[in-house]
């Protein structure tokens, strides 16, 4: 069968792979659609980093991996100790894998494992394929109100369950209240879903603050009360503007991975207001401790998601609180995702927030 398979700095190749057997406790799937993860796009130009040169604690396995973390399919077997799951089902893959024994895991917090991995990155399996088996706990059924097929509900909204749920995560991780003005600095695929799940949550008072002219318009469409370009505006004086005597947003979520995005973040927080970083950073950042003394501020982290946070979506889709449809920007098939896949997403950044591989195609 086909992978895409990583095999070293801007080294993917589509290569030909004996196809999975379905073992005890897991299901096979066929592969519909699936979306190009932003953190890939790090491991093409920088070489491996998340991809593991060596073998993985979880998996065992290291380079060539096969790619595809944000995926979702169709049950085509079922092995053998399944229950609960059927030939036919639609399901959404959660891709993080634990050690379930470090200290960590120990107390339940499997998303920060000492030895954390993914499908699709680390090992076993990989959306970027034909065919995928995964252990069932990996496969989230998905309501008969979304569908596989592109409409209302498509495949894309399927595939971007898995960013979506780290937003969900992000924003659970903070204390938001109601009426609380929220500053989202980066609109990029982690911005645009957070923006979107802070208005399921009914949060109404959003500013957005992004470089890219494309990147703010599609922050406005999906929920975003204001949005601004740093580099035409002062966006802390305008968010200090905006609340008034609150003196700055009550949550800033730093989604940009850069050192301007979080000082923005930082400083457009009002007193006691929290700021969670939610970017992956290449380069240490900095952060003013005297300033967060003073003005007694909170910096929390957000990694991946918990449990339950994938369904938490996968219902809020279903019931229409979240349309992730405007996040997909193009549609390629599988023989063309280095060129109209990785090299769109680096040259085009302006253009394209998620690319969806049509693995049917």
């Amino acid at each position: 069968m086909r992978a895409v398979r990583f095999h070293g700095r801007e080294d993917i190749r589509i290569d030909e792979v004996e196809e999975p057997i379905c073992g005890y406790g897991q299901v096979k799937l066929q592969v519909g659609s699936r979306s190009i993860g932003l953190g890939y796009i790090h491991e093409y130009l920088a070489g491996p980093m998340a991809v593991p040169v060596t073998p993985h604690a979880v998996t065992g396995e290291k380079l060539p991996t096969t790619l595809g973390h944000e995926f979702s399919g169709t049950i085509e077997e079922i092995g053998s100790g399944v229950t609960g799951l059927k030939v036919g089902d639609r399901v959404a893959i959660k891709p993080n894998l634990s050690d379930g024994t470090c200290s960590r895991c120990l107390v339940g917090r499997f998303n920060s494992c000492e030895n954390l991995g993914f499908i699709g990155y680390s090992g076993k399996a990989g959306g970027l394929s034909d065919h995928v088996v995964v252990d069932t706990k990996h496969a989230i059924p998905l309501p008969d109100s979304i569908t596989l097929d592109i409409g209302a509900l498509t495949a894309g909204n399927t595939a971007l369950v898995e960013p979506l749920s780290v937003a969900w995560h992000a924003v659970s991780r903070s204390p938001l209240q109601e009426h609380d003005t929220v500053l989202v600095v980066g609109a990029g695929p982690i911005g645009l879903a957070i923006i979107q799940v802070l208005r399921a949550k009914g949060i109404s008072n959003i500013i957005a603050v992004e470089v890219s002219e494309k990147r703010r318009e599609f922050a406005l469409s999906l929920g975003a009360t204001e949005v601004l370009n740093p580099l035409e505006v002062d966006v802390v004086a305008r968010v200090r503007s905006v609340t008034g005597d609150a003196g700055g947003a009550s949550i800033a979520f730093e989604c940009s991975g850069v050192q301007a995005g979080l000082d923005t973040a930082m400083q457009g927080l009002r007193v006691r207001g929290t700021t969670v970083i939610v970017s992956l950073w290449e380069h240490k950042p900095v952060i003013d401790a005297f300033a967060v003394v003073l003005d007694e501020k909170h910096v929390t982290g957000a990694a991946v998601f918990d449990d339950g946070d994938f369904e938490a979506v996968i219902d809020a889709i279903a019931s229409g609180k979240i349309q992730p449809r405007p996040m997909i920007t193009s549609k390629i098939p599988m023989e063309d995702i280095t060129e109209k896949g990785f090299k769109a997403l680096i040259g085009e950044r302006d253009k394209h927030v998620k690319i969806l591989v049509d693995i049917s195609a």
